[in-house]
């Protein structure tokens, strides 16, 4: 006889857990928002000890009277007390103003998605890149672990991981594309087109192949060494055990069954990395000067353009705190073992 108090049970049930994975998403919100409140006040007074004047950097090399220079801090509002401009700052940033770029006269916003496709091109590709190749070497190396393909994929990866971005894309410049290495001038030194070039696709592409280069091997080695470590541990779980015995073939037991437990860890820490790619793509646009964010937030640096390096910085903060409020957020979906 069936139990006339199941289905309420079940109901209530339901209705607790779908309670637990609304107050989990309201705290992981919260603490995405409070981190982002701390990144904006960080973000205004850091950039306010660096050493210089915007308004001397401005006007070098033009002669400009005393009264001209106070004009100008007058206008961008530098002779506002320090609390009223953190006020005024703030409140644009709720109306998604992130001010005015000293050196370029232009809203803040406006240079960013200028800048923005160039950025997100490179940092895709190499991410794409990166994953692929740790994803596929990771699942080789701990499949067959101490192996001689094992050893060597593993200190292939260990020795980029601990190498320098910019020292790596120097290599590189030198070796393939100053006109003194073992291929000399095969690959354009730096930007993302060609002036005579015509601004087509293969142009680009071959501007590309050296930051993505050096992109991918810098960071490709998280990817392998986290894949392989969780390889290792699903080499002898039982599930295993019991697929070889219903006669499936070694590559097969692989791909089917180990491959797929074994890529939580590596998703979330995709999803991760997605938010410091961004950031992290400074080094590589710089070096070779590739018309990006990057390179955006390295001229407003040299100036000081407290407006342009203020709002690429939330920017690249904000980008790493959503990745993981999406890596907190997914990762349950992926495992449940880890729902709350």
């Amino acid at each position: 006889m069936s139990d006339p108090a199941a289905p309420r049970r079940e109901g209530r049930e339901d209705t607790g857990g779908l309670r637990r994975a609304l107050r989990h998403v309201a705290g992981r919100l919260a603490t995405a928002l409070a981190s982002l409140a701390a990144v904006v006040v960080a973000a205004f007074f850091l950039f306010r000890i660096l050493p210089g004047d915007p308004v001397r950097a401005m006007t070098e090399g033009r002669e400009v009277s005393a009264q001209q220079r106070e004009e100008l801090r007058r206008q961008f509002g530098l002779d506002q007390p320090l609390w009223q401009q953190f006020a005024d700052y703030a409140l644009g940033l709720l109306r998604l103003d992130l001010g005015t770029s000293f050196q370029y006269r232009e809203p803040v916003t406006e240079l960013i998605l200028d800048r923005l496709g160039p950025t997100l091109l490179l940092a895709g590709t190499g991410t794409a890149v990166a994953v692929s190749l740790g994803l596929f070497l990771g699942t080789r190396a701990g499949w067959r672990p101490g192996s001689p393909a094992d050893r060597a994929h593993t200190a292939v990866a260990l020795f980029f991981w601990s190498v320098p971005t910019f020292w790596l894309g120097l290599l590189l410049i030198v070796l393939l594309a100053s006109g003194r290495g073992i291929t000399p001038g095969l690959f354009p030194t730096g930007g993302m087109a060609d002036p005579a070039g015509g601004g087509t696709v293969l142009d680009t592409v071959r501007h590309m192949v050296l930051p993505v280069t050096t992109m991918a091997a810098v960071v490709y080695a998280q990817y392998l060494m986290i894949m392989r470590s969780s390889l290792l541990e699903e080499r002898g779980a039982d599930y295993l055990t019991t697929a070889r015995a219903k006669g499936l073939r070694d590559a097969l037991v692989r791909r089917r069954h180990a491959v797929p437990n074994a890529l939580l860890p590596t998703v979330t820490l995709v999803f991760l990395n997605l938010g410091q790619v961004v950031s992290g793509v400074i080094l590589v646009e710089t070096v070779f000067s590739w018309p990006g964010l990057g390179q955006l937030f390295y001229s407003g640096l040299r100036v000081p353009d407290l407006g342009l390096v203020q709002g690429l910085f939330v920017l690249f903060a904000a980008s790493v705190i959503l990745m993981n409020l999406l890596a907190d957020l997914v990762y349950p979906l992926l495992d449940p073992r880890v729902r709350p």
